[in-house]
């Protein structure tokens, strides 16, 4: 037996101690695609994280409204939740494989419903309610889902949104729907979307005395739908499977990030970004989960880190460019706040800057994991992340996870380090997609991981392995600046031009002259600044004096807003398309996609 097989082996045999779940510990191995592990193990993702020994009375949720509402659901009523929705969901003709689609807001419905839903062994698929209707029908059109759970309401920077439309249109586009569960609405008949479709309210499905209980899944058996970002056309559905993800996030909450019972963990996310999957897997390591739901800036900067005094948060996970922006408002949370329980800060989202592991260090606290953490939707977890110990080097990303074969290689597939190159993961792991929605012939999965190096996952980023067994992540590899046939990392130059008091944020693309390409760099400003002659003079000295001479833009250009997806993130390939006259095929995916109307035809970048 190999040292993988031995690692995951003795993983899923710890998860089996502190849960009910049914195993039979068995590997195949295979080269990538087509490993499996445990094929005859048996287990349950919501089992485990609902049959453990916390309390009846102990928190299992604190929910956070923007408006300033704060829900405490004990573990009792949570498992009571489940068993009610579970049977209601029963009764409305759910099967194991079935897909439940969640229209829903970052709060307790969205895991109640999930834990429900996966009880079952049927799918659990979710968007948040900031995906445009033609975005959502996008994702779960393709899916084909039976039971749709959807918000009527939520809120975000201080406005109340009405979501009926959007429920209409969503029955209505979807023929596959024959029921819909509504919370948050008196009334809800009046989001009835077509004749068929029976209408439930939240309330009367989460109401009674069902029993809670599990159906016993195999291992391989599908568990999540997740959507790629859909930027470059139609989302590819990732369906991952109970174990594999049981194990992985297991692995990395109480391994990475140290998360122990009873400890109170927040991220920052919405129910259409992988992050509030890790989320819900907290539960497994019989944690507090903690949601928020609207903007982290309602109440000023320190809305977030109020509550995080207010509840004793341990972990507290957000985005690099949340911390850039509390740090650009000058706000210092660890002279505001005492923050005594918090343990980790945990970012991702894009590379964390090296000066924002300063600022955390100086600003937040200075006796904490501070973990730059990064993988994505493919795995639904992270390649490399966070260790308790081991040291933190700013701008360096700690370890590689455990049981994970990552290494960083050059264009002939040779491992570097002290080099950018591919990030890659060299063996077979527990976590990857079992396949993607509709894909029968597989021919996109293998397309989509394997088709750079045969045999080896590729993952798309473009990354360094650091001489401290660390790593250091510079971008999506196919966004990546090209000038001269150097190749340059976006995050190299977003570190320089960012720390320039004036800039809010940047994005840079290459742009096609002849033969070669010429770096371009937006840049959106503080308090409606003008970008002068003399502010583009000091970005260029900043970069060039902290990088080299070909990071240095040819152009700068100022934009108001920059686009990006739903999560935050925001997306070069789209404003490369757009400035080369190309269509962008799916701005569906935009949280913003009236933002990429100010780069086309830009009077600062024609050739």
């Amino acid at each position: 037996m190999t040292e993988s097989e031995l690692f995951w082996e003795a993983g899923l045999d710890c998860q089996a101690d502190q849960s009910t779940a049914r195993l039979t510990l068995t590997f195949t191995n295979a080269i990538m695609p087509g490993a499996q592990f445990f094929p005859e193990s048996r287990l349950n993702f919501a089992e485990n994280c609902l049959a453990h020994a916390r309390g009846a009375d102990d928190i299992a949720i604190i929910a956070h409204e923007e408006s300033g509402g704060r829900q405490i659901i004990s573990w009792g009523q949570l498992r009571a939740a489940v068993g009610n929705l579970r049977h209601q969901l029963i009764r409305l003709g759910v099967k194991p494989h079935d897909v439940v689609a969640g229209f829903v807001s970052h709060g307790p419905e969205a895991i109640i419903g999930a834990l429900a839903t996966l009880s079952i062994g049927a799918i659990w698929t979710s968007c948040s309610p900031d995906f445009g209707v033609q975005g959502v029908v996008d994702r779960f059109g393709q899916t084909q889902p039976k039971v749709l759970i959807a918000a009527q309401h939520t809120r975000y920077n201080k406005k109340a949104i009405d979501l009926t439309e959007r429920v209409k249109q969503l029955l209505e586009a979807i023929p596959s729907f024959t029921a819909c569960i509504l919370f948050g609405q008196a009334d809800p008949n009046a989001a009835v979307g077509r004749a068929g479709c029976q209408i439930v309210d939240w309330l009367d499905a989460t109401a009674g005395h069902h029993p809670l209980e599990f159906a016993a899944t195999s291992f391989n058996h599908p568990a999540f739908i997740l959507y790629s970002s859909g930027t470059t056309g139609v989302p590819k559905c990732i369906v991952h499977g109970h174990g594999g993800s049981l194990i992985q996030l297991v692995k990395e909450h109480r391994y990475h990030v140290d998360i122990q019972p009873g400890d109170r963990v927040f991220y920052f996310t919405t129910c259409g970004w992988m992050m509030w999957n890790w989320l819900l897997g907290t539960l497994a390591s019989e944690a507090t989960v903690v949601t928020y739901d609207g903007s982290p800036f309602t109440q000023g900067a320190k809305t977030l880190w109020a509550l995080c005094e207010q509840d004793d948060w341990h972990v507290f996970g957000t985005s690099a460019k949340y911390i850039a922006a509390i740090e650009k408002h000058s706000y210092h949370p660890g002279t505001a706040h005492p923050l005594h329980s918090l343990k980790a800060v945990l970012s991702t989202g894009s590379p964390l800057a090296h000066e924002s592991f300063d600022f955390v260090y100086r600003h937040i606290k200075s006796d904490l994991l501070l973990g730059s953490i990064s993988g994505g939707t493919d795995i639904l977890s992270c390649f490399c992340l966070s260790c308790p110990i081991r040291p933190v080097h700013r701008g360096e990303l700690q370890c590689a996870g455990l049981g994970l074969a990552v290494d960083v290689v050059n264009e002939q597939g040779e491992s570097v380090i002290g080099e950018k190159g591919e990030l890659v993961c060299r063996l077979p792991f527990p976590v990857m997609p079992l396949h993607f929605f509709g894909d029968t012939t597989g021919e996109k999965y293998r397309a989509a991981y394997f088709e750079r190096f045969p045999g080896i996952w590729a993952h798309g980023d473009f990354a360094e392995h650091t001489e401290h067994d660390g790593f250091v992540i510079y971008g999506r590899a196919d966004a990546t600046l090209n000038p001269g046939g150097v190749r340059i990392g976006t995050a190299e130059i977003y570190r320089q031009v960012e720390s320039v008091p004036e800039v809010l944020e940047s994005l840079a693309i290459g742009q096609r002259t002849g033969d070669d390409e010429r770096v371009v760099l937006f840049v959106v400003l503080q308090d409606a600044l003008a970008l002068t002659g003399e502010l583009r003079l000091r970005i260029k000295q900043q970069i060039r004096e902290h990088t080299t001479p070909r990071h240095v833009p040819d152009v700068i250009a100022q934009v108001p807003d920059l686009p990006r997806t739903v999560s935050g993130k925001i997306v070069e390939l789209a404003v490369r398309q757009v400035v080369h006259g190309e269509t962008v095929k799916n701005t569906e995916a935009l949280a913003n996609p009236d933002a990429l109307n100010y780069f086309k035809d830009h009077p600062d970048v024609h050739l």
